[in-house]
C-alpha cells in the first residue's frame, strides 16, 4: 500500500507526527529564547496561537516547561535540559551517591534518602529504608515528596537560584494543593527559606508530613546547581530535634560535599 504524498512528491505526515514535530519545535523555541511568551512562540514558528497554547500546556503538564506567574513567560525546566545530555541526572547522582548513603546507614542507623527535583516535587532516587532496622516505611524509591512540607523540598528551595525557586513556587500555586496553602503565605515562605539558607540544612518536625516522623535534609550543591538532597528520617518520639541536629547534620554535610557529581 503506497503512502499518501504531497504535491511535491514527499510523503504526507500523519496528524500525530505533525503534532509531535510541532511540540518539539515549540520546546526548542522556548529553550532557545531563555524565556518567551506563548504569543511570541506562535509568531516565531508561524503557528496558530491556540495550537501553541495547547502544546505549551501539554509540555508544562509533562514537566518540560514552566510558566512564570510574574511575567507569563515559559522557560524550560531541568527535566528538559537533561534531554540534551542523553541521561537522567537522577540516575547519575543515584549511582554516585549510593556508596555514601550505604556508609551513612551504617553509622547513623536511621534511614537515609537521596531525592532530586522533578516537576514540583522531590522524587526519592535512592534510599536505605529497606536496610535500616529503624525504618517504618518501605518501597520509597520513586515516591514523590511535597516541596513545602518535607525537609528535602525545603532544602532544595533554599539552595536553588531565586529564578528557579520563583518558577517552582508559581507552579505550586497553580497546583493549589490544600495542605500547601499555609506554607505559601508570602511572609511564612520567605522566613522559612531565609532560616533554612542561613542554617544550611532544612528540618521537618511539626507533623506537617507523616506526623510520626521528622527529618533533616542537606542539599548537594556544586556552584549554582543543586543536584539533589540527602535526608535522614527518624521517629519523632525517639529523638528530639536538638539531639538529631547534633548527631546527624555534620555527617550529612560531609556526605553531600563528598559525592562526586558533574557540575
Amino acid at each position: 500500500m503506497s503512502k499518501e504524498r504531497t504535491r511535491n512528491g514527499q510523503p504526507r505526515q500523519s496528524e500525530g507526527v505533525r503534532a509531535f514535530k510541532r511540540g518539539l519545535d515549540v520546546l526548542q523555541e522556548v529553550n532557545r529564547s531563555g524565556g518567551i511568551r506563548a504569543g511570541d512562540v506562535a509568531r516565531a514558528l508561524d503557528l496558530p496561537r491556540p495550537t501553541v497554547y495547547r502544546l505549551l500546556e501539554t509540555l508544562e503538564e509533562l514537566g518540560y516547561v514552566a510558566r512564570s506567574a510574574s511575567d507569563d513567560r515559559f522557560r524550560v525546566t531541568r527535566r528538559a535540559l537533561s534531554l540534551g545530555d542523553g541521561y537522567d541526572p537522577g540516575v547519575v547522582i543515584c549511582q554516585a551517591a549510593a556508596p555514601y548513603l550505604a556508609e551513612l546507614s551504617k553509622t547513623l542507623v536511621w534511614p537515609v534518602d537521596l531525592s532530586t527535583y522533578e516537576n514540583a516535587a522531590m522524587v526519592v532516587q535512592e534510599t536505605t529504608h529497606s536496610r535500616s532496622p529503624l525504618s517504618i516505611d518501605r518501597g520509597m524509591i520513586g515516591k514523590r515528596l511535597p516541596m513545602l512540607r518535607t525537609s528535602a523540598g525545603r532544602a532544595y528551595l533554599a539552595a536553588c537560584a531565586s529564578r528557579e525557586r520563583d518558577l517552582i513556587v508559581s507552579h505550586l500555586r497553580r497546583i493549589d494543593e490544600a495542605d500547601d496553602r499555609p506554607f505559601l503565605d508570602e511572609c511564612r515562605f520567605t522566613r522559612m527559606i531565609a532560616e533554612t539558607a542561613k542554617r544550611g540544612y532544612a528540618v521537618r518536625n511539626e507533623g506537617e508530613f507523616k506526623p510520626k516522623t521528622a527529618s533533616i535534609a542537606v542539599p548537594i550543591v556544586r556552584g549554582d546547581i543543586v543536584f539533589g538532597c540527602i535526608s535522614i528520617i527518624w521517629i519523632r518520639s525517639a529523638l528530639s530535634l536538638d539531639e538529631a541536629i547534633a548527631r546527624f547534620v555534620a555527617p550529612l554535610r560531609e556526605a553531600a560535599a563528598a559525592i562526586p557529581v558533574e557540575s
